[in-house]
């Protein structure tokens, strides 16, 4: 949050940082948006490093630059600012807690949907070592997945274009992580992803075998597929309104259309609240 912003700053400030300084970042997602944007802003941007201990900024937040803190909303303040290096060791995952690891496997679940064949079939054959965080098998998955953010990275850094579509779960899974406050981030957006194929399905973009293999993958990643617990419909519909994909007031999600195989589109509220409503979430 600003707060915690405004420490690293003082920080900084009371160290004497100029703008040849270094700020390095060791922690997972949290630690690297905050230490991100203080470094994109003292002094108008220093150089960052990162060096990501948990699966989920391995994979995902320590690469491509994005930083920001939470305002209402999650990460609605923020800055683009590429790091120097990020350096991930796989080694230091082993002591992460089950929720942790749950985290990232959303997250690589995710990029397996938006790469296709390639990876989700190694995601479906190596789904228990990835579980036991099997060196051999998280390795190769981890570089997948990072290669393929990067590459998307390279092409659209602003997010103007290819690059929303890494947001696919995000538009309901912020939401969830906000309203239920008992799901990781990476739990949060295979829920919203889920919910993401249903409106798919609903607009006859996905067929059902793809849904539910998109949810059988999720299953044997040993993710949720759904929220924890009833939800307060007209709260999730206002924090979905805050989502950053938005568009002069109109709500835009990533949905699947088949693997490899994604769109930004706007959504309509009310078939939002239809869908909710079907799932009986």
């Amino acid at each position: 949050n600003p707060a915690s912003l405004q420490q690293v700053w003082e920080a900084c400030r009371t160290a004497g940082l100029d703008r040849h300084s270094l700020i390095v970042s060791l922690g997972g997602g949290v630690v690297g948006d905050v230490a991100g944007f203080a470094a994109a802003t003292y002094m108008r941007g220093i150089r960052i490093v990162h060096l990501p201990t948990t699966l989920l900024a391995q994979v995902d937040s320590a690469v491509g630059g994005k930083t920001a803190v939470n305002l209402g909303a999650k990460n609605l303040v923020g800055a683009f600012h590429q790091p120097a290096g990020v350096i991930a060791n796989l080694s230091v995952l082993s002591p992460l807690p089950t929720r942790e690891v749950r985290s990232g496997l959303g997250e690589i679940w995710k990029t397996g949907v938006l790469v296709g064949e390639s990876l989700l079939s190694q995601l479906e054959a190596s789904a228990k070592d990835l579980v036991a965080l099997n060196p051999d098998a998280l390795e190769s998955v981890v570089l997948a997945c990072v290669q393929h953010k990067a590459g998307v990275v390279e092409r659209d850094e602003r997010e103007s274009g290819e690059r929303a579509l890494l947001n696919l779960g995000h538009t309901l899974g912020h939401a969830l992580e906000l309203h239920l406050g008992d799901l990781s981030h990476g739990e949060a957006i295979t829920v919203g992803g889920v919910f993401a194929c249903a409106l798919a399905e609903r607009r006859q973009w996905l067929d059902e075998a793809c849904a539910s293999r998109f949810e059988t993958l999720a299953r044997l990643l040993e993710l949720p597929v759904e929220p924890t617990r009833r939800l307060d419909v007209d709260a999730i519909m206002t924090l979905v309104s805050h989502d950053k994909k938005a568009k002069a007031g109109v709500q835009r999600w990533v949905l699947p259309r088949g693997p490899g195989h994604c769109e930004l589109t706007p959504v309509e509220p009310t078939d939002v609240r239809t869908e909710l409503s079907q799932l009986g979430w």
